[in-house]
């Protein structure tokens, strides 16, 4: 890359891909800095600092003509005379390099799973495929462990709750055992704890989210069967130590039920009433992905029923919410305030790292 010409990145327009316009485009528009600045206001105080010192190390890389694209029609109209392609969902393909005129060197996913990029078109071309192993997605995947641990061993219930009478005002029967004939295990008698160790865990949606989870829970000793449009090659399921199922059978057999699908028609109220009814009895529920995969009414009538063992979700249905929400006076439901792919810092320096990506592929 000659240091005198301006290279030209395509990017999709996800909202953390803008970053990359912000880092390296002097035409970014203010009101797209003060957003990011006052989004990351409660991690990264001075943003705009951030950027400066990302930019100092990415070269010859800045000034670029960073370009925005939502869609196909987009990315083909764009595409023209770039030297690098930024893609999350969008497919890269014959037709996308062909379009291009010869300047593309680099394509990056925002991820690991490269389902949407033709690799053979690209190596045809002499065109780099390079990924990147997403921290938010980590992230994620440690709140939905966090939250299955947290409901199995009834930490949201029972923390804190060392006195006689703390333990009786919240329903508990303590007891004084015989020590010099028994252990003092569990002495407040509080019943109905989980072992995550040999449960089985089905995973809704085998993403890249799903994947990390996957790896997570494999290592506490869980049997792990997932569910999706099509199934894994055989290699991939070796990978992850998981087996395809049926949706009604990973319903009816999962102890822990975990989801992770994208937001979209096709989704949308997924975990029904019937899906509920057919659930393992006791089983618990996790969704760190979209809320309107579950159907609110039939999630109320099903921890009313005591069907579900637990539920936790990340992202609530409104948000903010109403305090009195009738979902979250069951002492077996935890709901957190979207803080799986958090702190900021995950998804700022998976853009660091990308840029790094970039500059390595365009040298």
């Amino acid at each position: 890359m000659i240091a005198s010409i301006k290279p030209v990145i395509v990017v999709e327009d996800d909202s953390f891909l803008r970053v990359i316009q912000l880092v390296l485009d002097p035409t970014a528009p203010y009101e797209l800095f003060e957003a990011f600045a006052h989004f990351c206001a409660h991690d990264l105080p001075d943003f705009r600092g951030w950027c400066k010192q990302v930019r100092a190390d990415v070269g010859h890389l800045y000034p670029a003509d960073v370009r925005l694209v939502r869609d196909c029609d987009e990315l083909l109209a764009n595409i023209p005379g770039a030297n690098a392609l930024v893609v999350e969902a969008l497919p890269v393909g014959a037709q996308e390099i062909a379009a291009a005129g010869g300047t593309l060197r680099l394509v990056q996913r925002y991820g690991t799973t490269t389902r949407n990029i033709d690799g053979a078109a690209c190596s045809s071309a002499g065109i780099q495929v390079k990924t990147l192993r997403r921290r938010a997605n980590i992230s994620t995947a440690e709140q939905a462990l966090a939250l299955m641990l947290a409901l199995a061993r009834q930490l949201n219930q029972n923390a804190n709750l060392i006195s006689i009478e703390q333990i009786k005002a919240a329903g508990y029967t303590p007891t004084q055992y015989d020590r010099t004939r028994t252990p003092n295990g569990n002495w407040a008698r509080i019943t109905g704890l989980k072992t995550l160790f040999g449960r089985q865990l089905g995973i809704i949606g085998f993403g890249e989210i799903g994947r990390e989870l996957a790896l997570r829970a494999s290592a506490l000793g869980m049997r792990i069967i997932y569910h999706q449009r099509h199934s894994l090659v055989a290699a991939e399921e070796q990978r992850y130590q998981v087996n395809y199922s049926s949706l009604g059978l990973l319903l009816e057999t999962s102890d822990c039920i975990s989801l992770h699908l994208p937001r979209g028609a096709e989704t949308r109220g997924i975990i029904g009433r019937s899906e509920l009814e057919n659930i393992k009895p006791g089983a618990l529920l996790i969704n760190v992905s979209q809320p309107s995969l579950i159907d609110r009414a039939a999630l109320l009538d099903a921890l009313e029923s005591g069907r579900l063992g637990g539920f936790a979700m990340d992202s609530f249905y409104e948000e903010p919410a109403d305090p009195d929400d009738p979902l979250i006076k069951f002492r077996n439901v935890i709901i957190t305030p979207h803080l799986a792919g958090s702190p900021r810092s995950n998804s700022l320096d998976d853009i660091a790292e990308l840029l790094d990506n970039l500059v390595d592929g365009l040298s």
